[in-house]
């Protein structure tokens, strides 16, 4: 695969700029299936780390990714000695012709990714050159750079500046449209305010107005809440008399916005304004200035006018929603009206609509009475396409009364729908009163050169004309009263105006709560306890219901990690950056705020937290709404591979980045992630999973391990599910040897028929398995959707939340579809599930919200997995930041691919480097024995630095060993039969791990351990190289190591092994050690198995010698254990596993046990128990021991809930019920009894209680189904 090669000129002396030269060729290959979960694309491909499918279009393009020391400029890109070939229109494949340019339209831009710059550039490669269909083979660049191109700050931003809303007392008020408002003194007061004695000329009106912020960062946008310019009618005397008023221009959230391709505020129904009385004197209305130049008279003006509705989402996607439902009424009209036409005149139509059906329909747009056109609508026959969005533009004669009539035509298909999106009038009227106050201006202003006089007629009661160009500064001009009346402005570009009459003011709204708290958002952001400056690290945004959970979190990596971490309320961003409004433009112009400021560079914001979970629905339309952190929706909004959402767009900090539509929207500049949470429930369990991830509960061998699995290929194309991440998994043994890859390939099990359909069902076992006993990734490639991984099922939501896995939660990587689609509350996905799961599950997720291609999907994982490892380096980064680099070098833009969880966890990787020293105590630098069947092999080795040069001499703790058979060599099973285009099966051979022949544990004392082990008798007999796989945890202290060693021979036979013909001893419990065979367990027990032998325990796996248990006496379906057994701290000849059962069914089960020892003696045994379900929290065996007691007494009960938190209280009362003591505490059992919670007899106050009999009260509560139960006993003190 050809990459882009580049050189780096500098012309000098003869020229002042450097450049950026290069040629890439393409290599092309036909009918390649592009697909996602419901989409089967053919078509033309070239390299997947270039290559960009516009599934909304149908085109592709060429993106190149192309590192520059400085920005570049962007109109200077050259194309030369471009090389094409002619195709066909059968090799356009699913490519849409009619969408091809006649040129290559090459696009730069300067992307800034967090200092590290690069250029972006994007062509079409593919052109329709009159009729001929022509493709780039291969061409030359060239680029200038410019150290004068300035992507990074904008005013306002940069300086760190105080709020408005600091000092003084503020109040608020709203509208909801567009015009002049009157506010009396009667309203001020109604807010509250105290306006004795108060000087008017004080009065001041702050508000940024009803539009959205601008998505573009370059866009101008407040940085603060902005004093208006007002008209305060009286308060010249410094008097405010009841008389006495204000005008002011309030913008409501009436305003079009191209951007959004809609008149209604997405985010807001309010428009929120803020009034006080300050120091100075307010801003008040000025007069408008001169005009110059020569003369053209104006008499009338373009009118806009629209209806609107947001009511429906269609797909629940994107940030398009409609109103009118055509399904139930096929025809709505809507009445306007335009007083003062220009009579003759034409106005234009605009309408948009969108329609859902298995047919094409369409929509007749009627205009008093006469059709003006048709909007067609193509058939829904893609699963991915949920709807059709049409518009229509027409002309046609202007009236004063206009009626819009809208008929659906469903094609006779009853369950066709069509939704309104809008319909919007631009008409010409006079400048004319007529009683009412209008906005107007002259669209071709921009094109005309002097100045306009504006001439009015019956104008008596216009009482001013304001330009409201710039709403913070209104002007105004002032009629006295007379009925022809004109003014003169200049020309040369589009001015807003409204005119002011004297009979039409509106009315402001206020809230039951009207005071504004101060705050100063801006200016205290930086700082710490004592006032002073600090850089800021990480930066967690969440609504105030959680901020305790948030500030939890926060507390943790203070003190973990020693970072300044700022916890923000986003209802306190909103005041300052969006006048109140709800606006992920404010959220993200708050965040550009905090990273322009940093004191240096280097020293910006790393880390942002979305501590919350979003909505498709960002206005509370719907029931049950999740709307806690808005995220940024695509503006199409009808499929799940072209739609998406994205919190990338709050990290894009760049003055050039924000609009998401071009290639700049790769320059991440800080880490993402969102955290999902619901409520605080959710919250507090998230927040103590990231705290059990550092806990030393989670330190353990899993951290060696790494979970691959593929779909199955179900047609061509999709072959690169399995071999793309068979290479990653093969990569990351070669980078990183001390991980051990367990491979899960569905296609390599056999699969099975159901009624349900094709099934895996020994891949979803092993799947599950391998999370109970945990790796640090799981990383799955293939189909999915919103409730299970593979169309075959291979993990399924139930799966998922029964996951008990605590202090082993991996990071699992999906690149699969909509798997974690977590923004639509009517569907909670699996990976919501498998995050939220608040005793299992992942500790973080890179997912999928929506479909993605197998070819994007396979070059961001590749991308991601190298950097998250630190391929090629020791250095690692966060999860996040690995994603974050990984999305800024990739040249497909990866939208879909989210971050959820922390963003500031650090996969928790060991450290080098423990090393094998000798074998059988001769050193491994020499010739050592092979690792013969039944012969006794003794283990040494060191835990050394990261050099390897050095032992920790001070290093002690616990070691974990897996000693591993040879690797296998395997093959996939072609199950469904998919073969390549030259009819051959598709086949991939594929390497694994071999067989675990040895897992045990050993002490670790002064940086030495060794133990002890007998080789199986089932090893496979051909000598060749095996795998020693080492963990080491360092005693009462976070830090643990990793070590491999691939160089031992395993192999052959010992000839003269001792012998043993004594079966090993094995004794069996549910739960815990306590169960007698024949009690009670929760419908999800753990079988327990304590095992003895002389030489060990048989893990091998050889035929017929596996561990298994036999449930109810179904062999068919035998539980194989081997991976669940280790043998015990520096003894092989005593061991145990922990297996769970899951959902069983309630009443009597048997449990039939056998195990082998490494000479295949076997052992089997019998336990019995009985599954009394789950459905309620059951509390038995309440006491205290020892009861009577004088200073230390401990309560103990038995529960059904084992492995779950249990939140417990006890409460000590006097016999006439006052409390003595309480304790509360948070506890998780192996078993059924608890026995935790102490007592030393002393009350709330650390006082000795006196001698007697008290009662108690012992609550236990579910953490899981809020189920509580509770129990009174007594106790005795002496």
């Amino acid at each position: 695969m050809k990459k882009a090669v580049l050189t780096f000129l500098l012309c000098f002396p003869f020229a002042f700029y450097a450049q950026i030269t290069g040629s890439f060729t393409l290599n092309w290959k036909d009918n390649v299936n592009v697909s996602t979960d419901v989409s089967n694309y053919m078509l033309p491909q070239f390299q997947l780390e270039n290559f960009c499918f516009n599934d909304i279009n149908k085109t592709v393009s060429l993106a190149l990714n192309l590192p520059s020391a400085v920005p570049v400029d962007e109109s200077s890109v050259k194309i030369s000695d471009a090389v094409y070939e002619n195709i066909s229109a059968s090799q356009l494949g699913v490519i849409s012709k009619k969408n091809l340019p006649s040129s290559l339209n090459v696009l730069v831009s300067n992307v800034n990714a967090r200092n590290v710059l690069s250029a972006s550039l994007i062509l079409s490669p593919i052109i329709n050159e009159n009729g001929n269909l022509k493709r780039l083979k291969s061409f030359t660049y060239y680029i200038r750079q410019d150290n004068n191109s300035n992507i990074q700050a904008r005013d306002g931003f940069n300086g760190i500046s105080h709020s408005v809303l600091a000092s003084g007392d503020w109040y608020r008020f709203y509208v909801e449209k567009s015009g002049v408002y009157r506010i009396s003194k009667s309203f001020l007061q109604s807010l509250g305010m105290k306006l004795n004695n108060i000087d008017p000329r004080k009065i001041a009106i702050y508000g940024n107005g009803g539009r959205m912020c601008p998505l573009k960062n370059a866009v101008d946008y407040p940085a603060d809440v902005a004093e208006n310019a007002i008209y305060f009618d009286g308060e010249a005397d410094g008097i405010f008399d009841s008389q006495d008023y204000i005008l002011f221009y309030a913008e409501g959230v009436d305003n079009w916005s191209d951007e959004n391709q809609t008149s209604n505020n997405l985010y807001a129904d309010k428009s929120y304004y803020y009034v006080t009385i300050q120091g100075g004197n307010g801003k008040r209305i000025s007069a408008m200035p001169a005009a110059t130049g020569p003369v053209t008279p104006i008499t009338a003006f373009d009118d806009f006018q629209f209806h609107e509705l947001d009511q429906t989402n269609i797909a629940r996607l994107g940030r398009k929603w409609f109103g009118e439902d055509f399904s139930v009424n096929n025809e709505y009209s809507f009445d306007f009206k335009f007083p003062n036409i220009v009579a003759g005149s034409t106005m234009k139509v605009f309408a948009s609509a969108a329609a859902v059906a298995n047919t094409a329909t369409n929509m007749q747009v009627d205009v008093n009475g006469a059709a003006i056109g048709t909007i067609p609508f193509t058939s829904i026959v893609v699963l991915d396409n949920l709807g059709d969005n049409q518009g229509l533009t027409a002309t046609t004669a202007a009236a004063e009364d206009v009626t819009v009539k809208f008929t659906y035509n469903n094609n006779g298909v009853p369950t066709a729908k069509a939704f309104l999106d809008y319909v919007n009038i631009k008409a010409k009227r006079s400048l004319t009163g007529y009683g009412k106050q209008f906005r107007f201006q002259v669209d071709d202003a921009a094109t005309m050169n002097g100045s306009g006089e504006f001439r009015f007629t019956n104008s008596a009661t216009i009482a001013q004309v304001w330009d409201i160009t710039d709403i913070y500064n209104t002007t105004a001009v002032v009629n006295d009263n007379q009925a022809n009346f004109s003014f003169q402005a200049d020309l040369g570009e589009i001015r807003k105006y409204i005119a002011v009459d004297k009979q039409d003011y509106y009315s402001p709204k206020k809230e039951s709560k009207s005071k504004v708290a101060n705050q100063d958002l801006k200016g205290t952001i930086f700082n710490n306890a004592q006032g002073q400056f600090q850089d800021i690290d990480y930066l967690i945004i969440t609504p105030a219901s959680l901020h305790s959970a948030a500030e939890k979190l926060a507390n943790f990596h203070r003190s973990f990690q020693g970072m300044n971490v700022k916890v923000v309320d986003v209802e306190s961003i909103y005041p300052e950056f969006s006048s109140g409004k709800q606006d992920i433009g404010a959220i993200r112009n708050f965040v550009k705020y905090v990273y322009n400021n940093a004191s240096t560079a280097a020293k910006r914001v790393k880390y942002l937290n979305l501590f919350g979970d979003a909505s498709f629905d960002l206005k509370d339309r719907i029931s049950n709404n999740t709307n806690l952190i808005p995220i940024y929706h695509a503006l199409y909004s009808f499929s799940l591979s072209a739609s998406y959402i994205s919190d990338d767009f709050f990290v894009l900090m760049d003055d050039n980045e924000g609009d998401m539509t071009s290639g700049t929207s790769r320059g991440l500049d800080i880490a993402v992630g969102r955290m999902p949470v619901k409520n605080t429930a959710e919250a507090e369990e998230m927040v103590n999973k990231v705290i059990e991830y550092h806990d030393i509960k989670s330190f353990g061998r899993w951290r060696n391990n790494f979970v691959l699995i593929s779909d199955d290929v179900d047609k061509l194309g999709e072959n690169s599910l399995e071999f793309g991440i068979d290479h990653l998994g093969d990569q990351i043994f070669a980078q990183k040897p001390f991980i051990n890859v367990k491979k899960i390939h569905s296609d390599s099990y056999k699969q099975e028929t159901s009624a349900g359909g094709n099934r895996y069902p020994k891949v979803r076992e092993d799947f599950v398995s391998a999370f109970e006993q945990g790796a640090l990734v799981f990383n799955y490639f293939g189909h999915g959707g919103e409730d299970n991984l593979a169309h075959e099922r291979i993990l399924e939501k139930t799966d998922i939340q029964n996951f008990g896995n605590r202090y082993k939660y991996p990071l699992f990587v999906t690149i699969t579809c909509e798997f974690t689609r977590f923004d639509n509350p009517f569907r909670p996905t699996a990976g919501e599930f498998m995050f939220l799961n608040p005793a299992g599950g992942a500790i973080a997720l890179v997912t999928t919200t929506r479909q993605i291609t197998i070819s994007t999907g396979q070059n961001i994982n590749e991308a991601f997995s190298g950097n998250l490892y630190g391929f090629n380096s020791n250095s690692l980064v966060s999860i996040a930041e690995a994603l974050r680099i990984s999305k800024a070098g990739s040249g497909s833009n990866p939208l879909m691919v989210f971050y959820i969880g922390d963003p500031a966890i650090t996969l928790a990787i060991p450290k080098p480097k423990i090393v094998l020293t000798k074998v059988n105590d001769q050193p491994i630098t020499g010739v050592v024995d092979d690792f013969k069947a039944l012969s006794a092999i003794k283990i040494s080795g060191e835990v050394r630095d990261e050099t390897g040069a050095n032992i920790l001499s001070d290093y002690n703790g616990e070691l974990a060993v897996n000693i591993f058979d040879k690797p296998i060599e395997r093959s996939t099973l072609g199950n469904d039969g998919t073969r390549y285009s030259n009819g051959q099966l598709i086949i991939m051979d594929f390497t694994i791990l071999g067989e675990t022949i040895f897992r045990g544990n050993a002490t670790v004392t002064n940086g030495n351990f060794d133990f002890n082990f007998v080789v199986p008798r089932d090893i496979r007999v051909p000598l060749g190289n095996g795998r020693v796989s080492f963990y080491a945890k360092k005693t009462g202290q976070l830090v643990d190591q990793t070590g491999y060693d691939t160089t031992i021979k395993v192999g052959g036979i010992n000839p003269n092994p001792v012998a043993d013909e004594i079966a090993p001893r094995v004794k069996l419990y549910m739960n815990d050690e306590s169960f007698v065979s024949g009690g009670i367990t929760n419908e999800s027990p753990i079988l327990l198995a304590f095992l003895e032998d002389e030489n060990g325990i048989n893990t091998a796996s050889g035929i017929g010698h596996d561990i298994i248990a036999i449930l109810d006496g179904d062999e068919s379906k035998p539980y194989v254990l081997n991976d669940y057994y280790e043998a015990v701290a520096d003894d092989h000849s005593k061991g145990k596993l922990r297996f769970p059962f899951r959902n069983l069914e309630k009443g009597l089960h048997t449990i039939t046990f056998t195990a082998w020892d490494v000479y295949n003696n076997p052992i089997t045994a019998e336990i019995q128990f009985i599954v009394v379900g789950d459905e309620t929290l059951t509390l038995k065996n309440v006491l205290n021991y020892p009861n009577p007691f004088v200073n230390y007494t401990e309560f103990w009960f038995t529960h059904n809930r084992p492995f779950e938190p249990l939140e417990v209280q006890v409460q000590v009362m006097t016999i006439t019920g006052k409390v003595v003591w309480t304790k509360n505490q948070t506890v998780t059992t192996d078993g059924f009894l608890s026995r935790e919670i102490t007592w030393d007899g002393k009350d709330d106050f650390g006082d000795k209680i006196g001698k007697g009999v008290y009662v108690y009260k012992l609550t236990v509560k579910s953490t899981l189904s809020n189920k509580k139960t509770e129990k009174f006993e007594k106790l005795v003190i002496l």
